[in-house]
């Protein structure tokens, strides 16, 4: 069996630079070009990197073989917000991206960027949020129609916030508030799925330190439209024979996984992975010593269910770190990382 050496605090590094990039579903423009960069310098043997048409990238990692071709994927789009209206008082009311969690961005900072990419200081709140003001504000539903984006500008109406070049459908950028701490947790906004990304980024490297590389050809697609389901639809070649998808493991009451290993998921709301693949996983785990939880996400899909509805012919799988809270302000361990990087190594080389 190969030795394999992960390098968490790379990984780490890697992930915090990727979180500090805005990436909402639609907005790849910064995000993909630092993905791309990053990968290219691992300078893996074999390895060719394209853009797909929507925007995503195609790492192409030569294997030992070409007869059964396989592929990797997580997606690195965010939720987030746009512009869908500027009110009369010259806040702005939102369209959410993704099945963001309204409640949990209330009094997040933001950045709204303009179509010219001018950029504005803002926060999400409430409408009249104010408790001294509004005695039912915390009975208050917290959706598209009663929260806004208040502007750390002066604007009192419409027309002044047209004249600062804010329009309809310009983005709206949450921060992420990173951290870091010395127990190794890693607490951020977007860890699903930007985590992924991570976890293969250190399995490639992990890979390239022992000289080896995939048993067969690999295409690792880095998708851009997954918060909204069609992300792994479009930028495999048709000829696979598996497909593992990597997105975050789902943790709260009635769910298996932990913020300390890898979940494999056998089930979501697309139906069923395939029964080869839930099995392939589980055994490499328990052959190499990975730390790993079985699970079932019943309000979940990933890329590798649009893979399959777009018409895609191969055995799929899901896991990925275990994230808590998600949709919100998450959090994962540097172990959830470990374990997520080295079963993709290992099946990268089975």
């Amino acid at each position: 069996m190969t030795n394999l050496s992960f390098d968490v605090e790379s990984m780490t590094e890697f992930l915090v630079n990727l979180l500090e990039i805005p990436s909402p579903t639609g907005y790849h423009a910064e995000v993909m070009p630092f993905v791309q960069q990053a990968f290219e310098e691992l300078d893996f043997p074999g390895m060719t990197i394209r853009e797909t048409g929507k925007g995503a990238l195609i790492i192409h990692v030569k294997g030992e073989n070409d007869d059964a071709p396989v592929g990797v994927t997580a997606h690195v789009d965010t939720l987030g917000f746009m512009v869908k209206e500027i009110k009369g008082n010259g806040r702005l009311k939102m369209t959410n991206l993704g099945g963001i969690n309204w409640s949990g961005a209330e009094f997040e900072n933001c950045t709204v960027r303009t179509h010219d990419d001018t950029r504005y200081r803002g926060t999400v709140i409430l409408s009249n949020p104010s408790t001294h003001v509004n005695r039912n504000a915390h009975k208050s539903d917290r959706n598209g129609d009663t929260m806004e984006v208040r502007l750390d500008v002066r604007t009192n109406n419409r027309s002044q916030t047209e004249e600062l070049g804010i329009g309809v459908g310009d983005f709206i950028f949450l921060d992420t508030r990173i951290e870091v701490t010395d127990t190794g947790f890693i607490r951020s906004r977007f860890l699903d799925d930007k985590a992924g990304v991570a976890v293969i980024y250190g399995a490639l490297a992990a890979m390239k330190d022992a000289n080896v590389i995939p048993q067969q050809d690999t295409y690792i697609l880095i998708a851009n439209y997954e918060e909204v389901g069609h992300g792994g639809s479009a930028g495999f070649p048709d000829n696979l024979a598996e497909v593992l998808s990597i997105d975050m493991g789902a943790i709260g009451d009635g769910q298996a996984g932990d913020e300390f290993s890898v979940s494999i998921c056998v089930k979501d709301g697309g139906g069923p992975y395939h029964f080869d693949m839930n099995n392939k996983l589980r055994r490499l785990c328990e052959e190499n010593a990975i730390d790993y939880n079985v699970d079932i996400y019943i309000y979940y899909s990933s890329d590798g269910t649009a893979f399959w509805r777009s018409g895609g012919d191969a055995k799929v799988g899901l896991a990925g770190p275990g994230v808590a809270s998600s949709h919100g302000y998450e959090r994962t361990h540097k172990d959830a990382l470990l374990h997520s990087a080295h079963l993709i190594a290992r099946y990268m080389l089975d």
